[in-house]
């Protein structure tokens, strides 16, 4: 359904625009827009003005239909209904640690070698000032 209007919607449009891009132009602004042409006819101004009005009418309807489809059409959804029920949060996890896909950092490979070892603290340097902390 939602399709079909967004189709219908699509056409409006269209035809919105090529009708406004046809009408004969008001302002004058630059000195372009007058003069005579196939335009100039009073009824044809007529018609071009009832039909923008009908074409704005039914781009207005089909905007509204769209807003209301995709309001009832949508399913909302709750993160936390996505959390396994019998996790509990008292053992030092936290919610994002329970989320589907989430997984501990994996170790670096050492493709058979040894693992390195952890460097030592660095040894206090005897001529250093000391700062108290």
């Amino acid at each position: 359904m939602q399709t079909v209007l967004i189709v219908i919607h699509l056409m409006i449009v269209l035809a919105l625009v090529g009708v406004v891009l046809i009408q004969r132009s008001e302002g004058g602004g630059l000195g372009i827009g007058g003069g005579s042409g196939f335009m100039s006819a009073r009824g044809t101004a007529n018609a071009l003005t009832r039909t923008t009005a009908i074409l704005a009418g039914l781009f207005f309807v089909t905007s509204l239909g769209l807003g209301i489809l995709a309001r009832y059409e949508s399913k909302p959804t709750d993160i936390l209904d996505r959390i396994p029920a019998g996790t509990s949060q008292g053992q030092g996890s936290n919610v994002l640690d329970q989320l589907p896909g989430a997984a501990a950092p994996a170790a670096p490979a050492t493709n058979g070698a040894a693992p390195a070892a952890t460097p030592a603290a660095p040894k206090p340097d005897p001529n250093a000032v000391p700062t108290g902390n």
